[in-house]
């Protein structure tokens, strides 16, 4: 039907004048949309929240110094709001330290002589440090001279004129992250240590200074698997190979799953990209020519764990936070990088197999015990899954988020795309009141909810036989869609959301015990959160006072003074939905499940939930106090 109010139409036209356009600078624009240069914001609890980000974007420039051949060494120094970066390369341009860091599109990376297969070209990175931070400081070092200059969330306040100095040749970063940008956030040692050991990993011989501790790879990416991989669970021994400007690293376990680790120019792509599907498809039709059979492809690559790193000049990124590698790559304007991984492998994998037969029997054998997991399976999972489709039209265990991240991107910025998927969230939570209270006030956007009904069945122990035949876990992996491996996962980040009570602890433990069990590589890849809600409520008239801990809630009362209201929370249920909102959103309290690498997944899920050993009656015993904590404060 036409729109008759002509009064409306011709009041709005009017309104659109050239005062209606706008011309945002360089700093405006980052700070105005964060998410289209360094994905998500966060508090720090993930991986690839904005905070790690900024330090890689500082970084990158740093390794690109020393893979041009310019400096061994790396200093980095974190506290807790506080970065430096110091490298010993040729450091910038005198003249131009100014400009590299608040002037868009300016650079070296765009001539091909000074940075070859460098990891960023666009010129964006340091600039958008510079913007997202209170506080930002570049030094550079040539030959005896030495300037400076200070900026204040992009914006210029101290040039130092240029001087003498005896410090060795480089460039220095400091800089603080805005806390009004990245709200609450925190520096988790653990993600700080995994990024330095990346760098080190793809730069044998590089040396990385770490708040005063070294660290160093002699042998590349066999190290990076070796540090990944529990020697116990490895089938055969690491299979490493180098090449120029390729190097792969590749064995198999005895856990469910897929495992990968992929980079480009030393970028960690964390969403893989085309020289990862090459490397994974290459890697079958390798295996296949070699044994002249043709196993099923997710035969060869159960349970396998790999890295492949490769260099190539001009990279085209999906994203300023280059975590996928676009399909466009040519290698040096010679074969596709499909062709350039598949040759590689052709060669030198099937070179590896013929000279170490014990290695090529190993993997056969892995193969083959597969292959007849997949064929026992068949029948159960084609059951399951009709059961699944039948059940998700007519059940409400999902209440979904609009984000479908499988779809095509249409009609929006690929950035902002981007920026959706890093946010996008499952709850998964127990009982209906607990997990209405999480849906009525969880963003529709990008969190979705999964109901549990009762506690779950522990896991360990079982064949993945156990995730088709029980309803729970069958409906769970269909909910995150990921069957067939991590290239499906729907959700970023998957939440744990249970109460803070002794019912609500055995339900976390038992969805761990699944995830460890049959999908771990969600864990290690650091998409699995435990949601930490308030306690107590501490108010008055004046002010209300959320308390995640009994300290919190002292310090509460003191500070309101006059007797005021204390609420204990015993369950998420409890909770009003307004209230709830404050928890699940921007400053949303989440803990990473993080794996140490000395944590072996089995002998950990069996000590917790295998057989009650004398050792663990004697760990419950020495815990109790804790779980009778927990009792008397719910009085």
């Amino acid at each position: 039907m036409a729109n008759t109010d002509k009064t409306d139409n011709k009041d709005l036209f009017a309104s659109y004048t050239e005062d209606s356009i706008r011309s945002l600078d360089w700093r405006e624009h980052i700070r105005l949309r964060p998410g289209m240069y360094i994905g998500k914001l966060g508090d720090g609890s993930s991986m690839d929240d904005g905070i790690y980000i900024l330090l890689k974007e500082v970084t990158d420039n740093c390794i690109d110094e020393h893979t041009m051949g310019f400096g061994k060494q790396v200093d980095i120094k974190v506290t807790e709001h506080h970065v430096t970066v110091r490298d010993f390369g040729r450091g910038i341009p005198l003249g131009k330290v100014v400009d590299v860091v608040s002037k868009i599109n300016t650079g070296a990376k765009y001539d091909s002589k000074a940075f070859q297969k460098s990891v960023g070209l666009n010129g964006v990175g340091t600039k958008a440090v510079n913007a997202l931070s209170s506080y930002f400081r570049v030094q550079s070092v040539r030959d005896g001279r030495i300037k400076a200059a200070e900026f204040e969330r992009g914006v210029l306040v101290k040039e130092y004129k240029e001087g003498t100095t005896t410090e060795a040749n480089g460039t220095q970063v400091t800089f603080t992250p805005d806390d009004t940008v990245f709200k609450n956030y925190r520096f988790i040692p653990e993600f700080l240590e995994n990024q330095i050991w990346n760098y080190c990993f793809l730069n044998a011989g590089l040396t990385i200074s770490f708040n005063g501790k070294k660290y160093l790879s002699k042998n590349g990416l066999l190290d990076l698997l070796q540090r990944k991989t529990n020697e116990d669970e490895l089938r055969y021994p690491i299979i490493h190979l180098k090449g120029e400007d390729i190097e792969v690293a590749i064995t198999h376990e005895s856990q469910y799953g897929e495992e990968y680790y992929s980079f480009v120019n030393g970028q960690h792509t964390t969403q893989g990209g085309t020289h990862l599907a090459a490397f994974r498809e290459a890697f079958v039709k390798t295996v296949r020519d070699f044994y002249k059979k043709d196993y099923d492809a997710t035969d060869i690559r159960a349970s396998i764990c790999a890295a492949v790193s490769i260099r190539v000049q001009e990279p085209v990124f999906e994203s300023q936070t280059k975590t996928k590698l676009g399909s466009l790559v040519v290698y040096e304007g010679g074969p596709s990088v499909k062709a350039f991984v598949l040759e590689f492998l052709s060669k030198h994998l099937d070179d590896y197999l013929h000279r170490n037969p014990a290695v090529a029997e190993a993997l056969k054998k892995r193969i083959e015990q597969s292959e007849r997991e997949r064929k026992e399976l068949a029948g159960i999972k084609k059951l399951a899954n009709e059961r699944a489709k039948k059940a998700n039209l007519h059940n409400r265990k999902l209440r979904d988020c609009r984000l479908h991240l499988n779809d095509e991107v249409t009609g929006k910025d690929k950035a902002e795309q981007e920026a959706r998927r890093l946010n996008s969230t499952i709850f998964i939570t127990e009982g209906d009141s607990a997990s209405g209270s999480i849906t009525k006030s969880r963003n529709v956007e990008t969190q979705a909810v999964f109901s549990l009904r009762g506690k779950p069945l522990n896991s360990f122990g079982l064949t993945k036989k156990i995730v088709y035949e029980n309803e729970e876990f069958n409906l769970l992996q269909h909910a995150l869609n990921i069957e067939e491996g991590l290239e499906g996962l729907r959700y970023n980040n998957i939440v744990i959301a249970t109460d803070a009570d002794v019912d609500g602890m055995h339900i976390r433990l038992l969805l761990l015990t699944f995830f460890l069990q049959f999908f771990p590589d969600l864990v290690k890849n650091g998409h699995v959160y435990v949601l930490e809600t308030p306690l107590f409520r501490v108010r008055n008239k004046q002010q209300t006072l959320y308390c995640y801990t009994e300290e919190e809630k002292q310090k509460a009362i003191k500070q309101l003074g006059n007797k005021p209201e204390i609420t204990r929370f015993k369950g998420l249920g409890e909770i009003s939905p307004d209230e709830f909102s404050r928890f699940i959103g921007d400053d949303m309290h989440i803990d990473p499940i993080i794996l140490s690498k000395d944590i072996h997944i089995q002998k950990l899920l069996e000590y917790y939930m295998g057989k009650n050993t004398q050792t663990r009656q004697e760990f419950i015993i020495n815990n109790l106090r804790y779980e009778k904590d927990l009792v008397e404060e719910t009085v």
